[in-house]
């Protein structure tokens, strides 16, 4: 099979002459945007028209609205976030229920800085109740480490 009698391929032909492109504008009509006569090199004002927005021959010109930030108060009463608690609970008691504690207790923190008092107010008391129960949990793990040593101590101890 030959590639140049191929049919998907188009011939080429050095006679054909194709037209040269068109010259390049960026926006015809208009002033060269890379050519600034300010003496700063910065360009000139636009002269009242929307930042951006070129004027299109009957069309108005589009105007932005400025973007408006709304910064949220800190609560006036913040509700507790046990962040002591939880630490002291993770570190001494019961590690697991704890760190569950430290992660609703920064919610919490989080929820009073934000201003969002509903969600406050759940995190503060899961943080609250993750507290007594790691607290809890952690107490009678002590007691009953203490009753095993006693009862292990009375047991082996020599005459």
């Amino acid at each position: 099979m030959d590639p140049s009698k191929s049919s998907n391929v188009p011939q080429s032909n050095s006679s054909e002459k194709q037209p040269a492109p068109p010259p390049h504008q960026v926006n015809p009509g208009y002033p060269n945007p890379a050519y600034s006569p300010n003496p700063s090199g910065y360009p000139a004002p636009s002269g009242g028209q929307p930042y951006g927005q070129a004027p299109y021959p009957g069309k108005p010109p589009i105007t932005v609205e400025p973007t408006v930030y709304v910064a949220p108060t800190p609560l006036a009463h913040p509700l507790p976030d046990y962040l002591c608690y939880s630490i002291f609970n993770m570190i001494c008691s019961c590690l697991p229920l704890g760190i569950a504690a430290l992660v609703y207790s920064i919610s919490t923190r989080n929820a009073n800085i934000s201003g969002l008092q509903q969600i406050a107010e759940k995190n503060s008391r899961i943080a609250r109740i993750l507290n007594h129960s790691a607290l809890g949990i952690g107490l009678t793990f002590l007691v009953l480490y203490i009753i095993y040593i006693v009862v292990y101590l009375q047991n082996h101890a020599g005459p």
